[in-house]
């Protein structure tokens, strides 16, 4: 049964990971009802599985609260969450045509069926090549969002943070993981490798005695959804004075 407007959320976590046919033989769709209030600290699902939280397509919200300016204010998370499940259950049959995708959804084609997809192509989750789309692999996912490539983050992950806006770049940092949507370990596993191998760990100027529980102090940071572009601007400016 698809949710509606009048229920509660069917699904907390979307799944999107692609197995081999042996692995998943069914369906590449994995759908977990592990916590329909807070996704984002529900329990961990396999590491091979990156979680998703069915944003809004606009303001990115995880509930029925949008932001006052969002085009789809008014619109309840139950409605969202089926716009991308429509999809996404079309997607993970392997390659589509757009023209086909549209034509194949559950239900009639909207205009938040439109943002999904673009919000599924903005976050890298979805390829396109020639009007033909693909959903990513779960490692191809992981790949793709690994080195941030747009400013202000690519020059704080190419050069690491440096004293004076270690607070900002880490800050951004775990945010942005959360942004493209990497469960909590993964963004941990990540920023802490980040810290170490930038070089901005060596470089001093943190009051935490290892990388873990300086990271470990900004879950705050991934579990309230913070935006990562004010502090990212913020550190890439110390950054740059530095370089």
């Amino acid at each position: 049964m698809w949710p509606d407007a009048t229920r509660e959320p069917l699904f907390a976590t979307l799944a999107l990971v692609i197995s081999t046919p042996d692995q998943l033989p069914n369906s590449a769709l994995v759908i977990s009802a592990l916590d329909t209030v807070s996704p984002k600290t529900a329990p961990i699902l396999p590491h091979h599985v990156p979680q998703f939280d069915y944003p809004c397509p606009d303001c990115r919200a995880t509930n029925s609260l949008h932001d006052a300016d969002c085009r789809f204010e008014g619109t309840t998370w139950p409605v969202v969450e089926k716009a991308y499940v429509d999809l996404v259950v079309q997607l993970t049959t392997g390659p589509v045509d757009e023209d086909d995708l549209q034509e194949s959804v559950h239900g009639d084609w909207d205009n938040l069926h439109r943002a999904a997809l673009d919000r599924l192509k903005r976050d890298g989750r979805v390829s396109e090549a020639n009007g033909t789309l693909r959903l990513l692999t779960a490692e191809e996912f992981r790949e793709e969002v690994s080195e941030p490539t747009r400013e202000p983050m690519k020059t704080i992950y190419r050069h690491g943070s440096v004293p004076g806006c270690h607070d900002n770049a880490v800050f951004a940092m775990v945010a942005w993981y959360e942004m493209v949507g990497l469960s909590w370990s993964e963004t941990r596993e990540k920023v802490i490798s980040w810290l170490e191998e930038s070089g901005a760990w060596s470089r001093g100027g943190f009051e935490e005695a290892t990388p873990a529980q300086l990271v470990d102090s900004k879950r705050h940071v991934y579990e309230a959804g913070y935006g990562w572009k004010e502090k990212a601007q913020s550190a890439k400016r110390v950054i740059d004075r530095h370089r």
